[in-house]
């Protein structure tokens, strides 16, 4: 009985087994076909992909040559370009100008010092004795020194151009009244020019006539030096001319007028001399708010109490 049952199943197992193999006609065409395409893209690939890798790679490799070649080109033009050196003033050697140069940081650092006190090189050799170059450096940069045309024509320079301002020391000055001076006399004194000139003589236009040398320190412009020789070449004498002032009887519109005086100064003014009875000194005008003191002695001379 179980043989039976054995022999019944092992029946159908095989069967069963057997059914994956039995394909009809038309199965068996499909697979064919299918087989048929698969070795044909094979070969395909096989005999195809030498060719178009080859393609691909040959274009890569035409676009990176063509990047090196420019780099190496590059390469070369930085390899023998020469730096183009143009004409200079050695006593303005940066450091990064110095390096360039080929000068070392010890060289550059004792034409910095140098120049620190305020000295100038005036030639190639001595900027060597100041930096201490060598000898095969300085013949290299030298040619390209270009020093300012006075340090070449010092002595013409200061003979053609400042001799005439400058008051020769053995010259005799005799002081002139300065509110008789002309425009050409303060043109002659060192370091006023035209303009100043003309500004000096409405300055005196203003007041009448200069009452103190001091005037010229309050006028804009005149520097230390030509003050100084104002002072040689011109006194006041006479007082010719001059207009004063009546601070206790003007009104403030009239007071605003005077070129030392503001319209908030000339209500200060007329404030206090009413307050105090008018005013009587230089003292009183010390207690004026905003009355400018460093020129309260000028001023005095120009009111009448």
């Amino acid at each position: 009985m179980k043989s039976l049952l054995e022999k019944t199943i092992n029946f159908f197992k095989m069967n069963k087994f057997k059914s994956y193999f039995l394909f009809s006609r038309e199965h068996r065409s499909g697979i064919f076909l299918l087989f048929a395409i698969i070795i044909v893209v094979q070969l395909g690939y096989f005999f195809l992909k030498d060719n178009f890798i080859s393609k691909t790679t040959t274009a890569e490799d035409k676009a990176w040559l063509s990047v090196q070649n420019e780099i190496d080109s590059l390469k070369n033009s930085q390899a023998t370009k020469k730096d183009t050196i143009y004409p200079f003033n050695p006593n303005y050697i940066t450091d990064y100008k110095g390096y360039k140069l080929g000068m070392t940081i010890q060289e550059i650092d004792r034409l910095h010092a140098y120049r620190k006190k305020g000295k100038f090189v005036d030639s190639a050799e001595e900027f060597q004795q100041v930096t201490q170059v060598s000898n095969v450096f300085l013949p290299k940069v030298s040619p390209y020194f270009k020093f300012p045309d006075w340090v070449k024509n010092k002595t013409n320079v200061t003979s053609e151009k400042f001799h005439k301002f400058l008051p020769k020391e053995k010259e005799k000055i005799v002081q002139k009244d300065i509110n008789t001076a002309t425009r050409e006399d303060l043109i002659a004194v060192y370091g006023i020019g035209e303009k100043l000139a003309d500004k000096i003589l409405q300055e005196k236009e203003k007041f009448g006539c200069f009452v103190s040398m001091e005037q010229f320190q309050f006028i804009w412009g005149i520097s230390p030096e030509a003050l100084a020789d104002l002072e040689k070449r011109f006194v006041v004498k006479t007082q010719n001319g001059i207009k004063k002032i009546a601070i206790n009887d003007l009104s403030q519109k009239e007071l605003a007028k005077f070129p030392f005086f503001n319209y908030a100064l000339a209500k200060e003014i007329v404030i206090y001399r009413t307050m105090n009875n008018g005013i009587k000194n230089i003292d009183d005008l010390t207690k004026i708010k905003g009355m400018p003191n460093e020129k309260i002695k000028i001023i005095a001379l120009y009111l009448d109490f």
